[in-house]
């Protein structure tokens, strides 16, 4: 009799995390985007460029040229981390850096063509990236936690 006690303690309790998650919604948003993380950089493995490269071609597609600060600070990227994105952007030939005309001793990054033509590469594949990721969710629950995450974003 004691020999089952033991092994019931012993087995893995898979029901736990999801009542974990209502409890405490800080640990599961964590865990979901450490998640769409590991997806993310899988996905990206198969790409000419990694996520954050990604995300830096496409807000200099979307905005223009600027500073490697704004990027970080925007794309809420660790600074030290951005000179590393920019680097391999700009060794590959698909960013360049110019002294930023309004501040000399700055530099803007600026996409090139190579860059942009890469992006679109990279965002072909993207809706279909997505729906396999959010398959658990209905277009509308897509919708829902796409405002809900930019409320918590927008702080």
């Amino acid at each position: 009799m004691k020999k089952a006690a033991v092994e019931h303690t012993t087995q893995a309790k898979p029901h736990y995390f999801p009542r974990l998650a209502e409890e405490r919604v800080d640990i599961a948003l964590c865990r979901a985007a450490a998640a769409m993380a590991r997806a993310a950089d899988a996905h990206a493995a198969g790409q000419e460029v990694g996520v954050g490269q990604h995300l830096v071609l496409k807000m200099l597609d979307a905005v223009g040229p600027s500073a490697q600060q704004a990027l970080a600070e925007e794309l809420r990227i660790d600074r030290s981390v951005m000179v590393g994105i920019v680097d391999s952007l700009q060794k590959g030939g698909l960013v360049r850096r110019d002294r930023d005309p309004v501040d000399r001793r700055a530099y803007a990054v600026t996409i090139t063509a190579a860059g942009t033509r890469v992006l679109t590469d990279a965002e072909r594949d993207i809706p279909d990236f997505l729906d396999r990721s959010f398959a658990a969710l209905t277009a509308a629950e897509r919708r829902q936690l796409t405002t809900l995450l930019g409320k918590l974003l927008a702080k």
